[in-house]
């Protein structure tokens, strides 16, 4: 008889790793940005500095991740995630540790982040890629909504030094996971992308080499895009804090009130975005849904200046809005990656996109800083912010349909397809 495809495992397998990885300590570390402001005397540019320094670790990331299993990049990563939230909760005040600790947790990251996931599903799954990427992506959004309502409680009964550190602690729940269930690519359990009887036809192509890659104006076009929109995410989700309390939210109680709203509300209705963009994408153009969700991301920046005590309602419509965009946004980078020049060469072409992405999604936070302080306030800060998104758009929207065809390219033989060697 013929085995059960496998693969729908692994994307169950995927959610809970990847929201464990991600989703928990990526989108709650700004909970305790105001924190450390008070209680270490330090300035909005000091806090977002260490994240955007820690970020050009990420160029190593073409030289690391093609080179080892996902699952071994999982587990690496999860453990670096771990002791840097570990060292966040016992801090003493000294920058110098804060930004060690921000390079410590940003090759954490990079190890188990998107790209370690996007490579296995895009080797279990060619058919149903949109769906079952869109729902790994929901464990990011899942997992950080959990944590976001986990971070304001674990504050008020523990404090804020002992919440980050069991925060942290979470993120080793991904071990057991990455061990005993998720596999690497298909043939590990002897089948095939999508439980095909044979191997689809890119999985025999040979990946391509960096320099063909970034011969491509396609290459270019998604570096910029994906860069510029998901540095505006970054920087709304760094600063939202901080924009509720320029906005009036002063007294702590309602500010962290308005983060445990916003930020799970944000979170789950990134879930119903991934899910739907994730069907939209096997469905129709990927370039078209990619820009729409752009669009979607730009045009709800603008709302966050409406939200003030009194109109506490417009924190809802910007929180579902720009949540269904941004639970897009993310997930349609390595689809249309994976479109573009072909699944064997995903783990490469992300190998150089994540750590421009990751430059964008620091940088611009603590250039937003930086506005925020010469300005005086966000609303100028905001709107550099809304037309860094819309140049995303405008750089997704100039995309050719297609710079290549898997299969046109030579064939390999089966088993040495993939984008990550069996050593490691």
């Amino acid at each position: 008889m013929k085995k059960a495809f496998y693969g729908w495992w692994i994307v169950f397998s995927a959610f809970c790793t990847f929201g464990l990885a991600v989703g928990i300590p990526y989108y709650n570390i700004p909970f305790f940005y105001d924190y450390y402001a008070k209680t270490f005397g330090w300035s909005k540019p000091d806090i977002t500095l260490g994240f955007p320094i820690a970020a050009f670790i990420t160029f190593v990331g073409p030289f690391v991740v093609p080179r080892f299993r996902p699952r071994y990049l999982i587990l690496a990563g999860t453990l670096m995630t771990f002791i840097a939230f570990i060292g966040f909760g016992r801090m003493n005040g000294d920058l110098t540790v804060f930004y060690f600790l921000c390079f410590i947790y940003m090759v954490g990251y990079i190890l188990s982040g998107p790209v370690a996931h996007q490579i296995v599903i895009s080797q279990w799954f060619r058919m149903k890629r949109g769906t079952a990427m869109g729902i790994t992506y929901v464990g990011v959004g899942a997992f950080g909504a959990i944590g976001g309502i986990l971070a304001k409680e674990l504050t008020r009964i523990y404090g804020w030094q002992a919440a980050v550190q069991l925060l942290g602690a979470m993120v080793l729940l991904a071990w057991p996971i990455a061990i005993f269930i998720l596999r690497d690519k298909p043939s590990d359990m002897g089948q095939n992308p999508d439980g095909a009887d044979v191997p689809a036809a890119e999985v025999k192509v040979a990946p391509r080499p960096f320099s063909e890659i970034a011969s491509k104006r396609s290459f270019w076009l998604l570096l910029i895009g994906s860069a510029c929109s998901i540095g505006s995410i970054g920087a709304i989700n760094q600063h939202m804090k901080f924009v509720f309390r320029d906005q009036g939210f002063t007294e702590q109680v309602k500010l962290d009130s308005m983060w445990a709203i916003a930020s799970p509300l944000i979170l789950i209705s990134s879930i119903v975005g991934r899910i739907a963009v994730g069907y939209l994408a096997d469905k129709f153009p990927k370039k078209l849904v990619m820009v729409v969700t752009y669009v979607v991301v730009a045009a709800t920046i603008p709302v966050l200046l409406l939200v003030k005590p009194g109109q506490e309602y417009y924190l809802y419509v910007f929180a579902i809005v720009f949540g269904f965009g941004m639970g897009a946004d993310y997930m349609l980078i390595p689809l249309m990656a994976a479109e573009q020049f072909g699944v064997n060469t995903l783990a490469r072409a992300m190998a150089i996109i994540l750590p421009s992405d990751t430059i964008g999604q620091f940088w611009f936070p603590y250039a937003i800083s930086h506005l925020r302080e010469a300005w005086g306030n966000y609303n100028s800060a905001l709107m550099v912010i809304f037309g860094m998104a819309f140049i995303g758009a405008i750089s997704i929207a100039l995309l050719p349909r297609h710079e290549g065809d898997p299969k046109n390219e030579p064939a390999l033989p089966v088993k040495d397809a993939g984008p990550a060697p069996a050593r490691g």
